[in-house]
């Protein structure tokens, strides 16, 4: 047993440690004792790990063991206020170094915590000494704001903390700034442990190819709001919470204030506790609003990327992302929000409208995260574009929809597959819409009485012709917005047209007999 974890043991104060922690700090340690006075280590840990609890035992033993000062740094100031709170149970007493602080008394503080961009400020204008700083611990290391910093740390130990060690700039990848990562424990492990509930993720299909992405590297947000806010997608977002979430506590996240706004008013409507939450919400309104959520069994909150990180509420039940973003890190801290265990909660729900499962994987996933650190770019290069994913899209029914056809054995049909045959058949390629139209006619007439019932089920057809005219026009190569519209509409008219017309010739070659009479 190493001294780090005998003293873990015999420690009172602050709180208990879990193993996989403990050996955290054994490594970590190791490390100060092994590697140069200015070495740059980062950790990976996943969300709900407890990065916060490891690294504030890390600064109660290494200021109990070396005579020099510690500084912690955050990029929000809300990090500032938990962390402080955190360190102070751990017995470690602290300052934190606000746009407000006082700096007269720092000499009687040995632990300072500060958001990067004041901290910037003091240290340029030379109000705060850090001549003693022998360890800077910086949170959510993968922000890129703390690397304009490290200049003036030259001879300070830097540990990094993150869930994932990937810089949130293609430009500034993480290797250039530390010279090793150290892996904790993975989300499996956490889950098979139960330190983590286990996702169940619902990913619904979507069309992003109207998305433009930003100087960023992810979507912006005016595009992603002219996509999120059109009626479809907001009755897709309802629809899919009536099925997987309704009754649940439900965190929604969305690209842009307008389209929060939207939710709101969709799910208002529709009769649904729900409130919203952005950056221009006041100190009060935000901690109003967040005792609400907490307190209200089946409450809906939908806001915009503020929750993603320093916001902790195990009884959130449902994570519905209304967003599709290129970053990896983002799509973790999103999922991770409802990863977080209870006495009777031991998974929750995911809901993904951004195509984010097909583009990065399940949550939880077996990630190299030695390899993506010492090479982002082949990991970055290697994410499929969305006009890739959605070439790789296989419509499914919703589970309501399925049971209304649940006579029919199959219900998909292959556009492209179908109209590869027809092309080597030396066919025209109308004729791939002809036979898509003939078996949309025969599952509406193989699960109904009569005509009527089967024009019902086909209005109920929607998203697969629209799905289904998408694949076709990519085959053709020719989807001009008007020549799409033209095609949908077409297909519905012909579809109807089929079922009127052929329905009892249709019935009997289904059933082997004639429809019942009419009475």
């Amino acid at each position: 047993m190493s001294v780090q974890t005998q003293e873990l043991q015999e420690r009172t104060e602050g709180k208990s440690l879990y193993n996989y922690q403990k050996g955290a700090i054994d490594k970590i340690f190791t490390c100060f004792e092994e590697a140069p006075d200015n070495y740059h280590l980062l950790y990976q840990l996943p969300t709900g790990g407890g990065k916060t609890v490891i690294f504030s035992e890390i600064v109660r033993q290494y200021l109990k063991t070396r005579k020099k000062q510690v500084l912690v740094m955050t990029h929000r100031i809300e990090l500032c206020r938990q962390t402080s709170r955190m360190l102070s149970e751990f017995g470690v007493s602290n300052k934190v170094i606000d746009s407000k602080a006082d700096l007269s008394d720092q000499g009687d503080y040995n632990c300072f915590v500060a958001m990067v961009e004041t901290l910037n400020n003091r240290l340029n204008d030379n109000k705060l000494d850090i001549s003693d700083i022998g360890l800077v611990i910086i949170d959510e290391a993968h922000y890129n704001s703390f690397t304009k910093l490290f200049k003036f740390f030259d001879n300070s130990f830097i540990l990094g903390v993150t869930a994932t060690p990937l810089s949130s700039n293609i430009n500034l990848p993480m290797k250039d700034n530390y010279n090793e990562l150290i892996v904790g424990e993975t989300i499996q492990s956490l889950i098979e442990n139960e330190f983590l509930a286990r996702a169940e993720i619902y990913s619904y299909n979507v069309g992003l190819t109207s998305l433009v992405v930003g100087a960023n590297g992810d979507y912006t947000v005016k595009s992603s709001e002219d996509l999120y806010t059109n009626t479809d997608m907001l009755t897709k977002l309802l629809q899919a919470y009536e099925e997987r979430c309704k009754g649940k506590k439900t965190l929604i996240f969305n690209n842009g204030i307008n389209t929060s706004l939207h939710v709101y008013d969709t799910f208002r409507r529709a009769g649904y506790k729900i409130a919203h939450l952005d950056n221009n919400n006041t100190k009060k309104e935000r901690k109003a609003i967040l005792k609400w959520f907490k307190e209200t069994p089946d409450a809906i909150l939908t806001s915009v990327s503020i929750l993603t990180t320093g916001f902790d509420e195990p009884t959130v039940d449902c994570i519905m992302l209304n967003r599709a973003t290129k970053s990896l890190t983002l799509y973790y801290q999103m999922i991770g929000r409802g990863s977080r265990i209870l006495d009777k909660k031991d998974k929750f729900t995911v809901i993904d409208l951004g195509n984010n499962v097909h583009r990065f994987g399940a949550w939880g996933a077996d990630l190299d995260w030695h390899k993506i650190f010492r090479s982002p770019n082949y990991y970055l290069d290697g994410i499929l574009s969305d006009e890739e994913l959605e070439n790789n899209f296989k419509y499914e029914m919703p589970d309501d929809m399925r049971e209304q056809f649940k006579n029919s054995e199959h219900v998909y049909f292959d556009i492209k597959k179908t109209y590869i045959n027809s092309i080597r058949a030396g066919e025209s390629s109308k004729v791939v819409l002809e036979r898509s139209i003939a078996q949309h006619a025969h599952i509406c007439v193989e699960n109904s009485e009569d005509m009527w019932d089967a024009l019902a089920l086909a209005k109920l057809l929607g998203d697969d012709i629209d799905y289904r005219i998408g694949r076709y026009t990519k085959c053709i190569s020719k989807s001009t917005h008007n020549f799409v519209d033209w095609l949908k509409d077409d297909y519905r008219k012909k579809l109807n047209a089929k079922i009127r017309s052929e329905f009892d010739e249709i019935y009997e070659e289904i059933h082997g007999f004639p429809p019942p009479e009419e009475e």
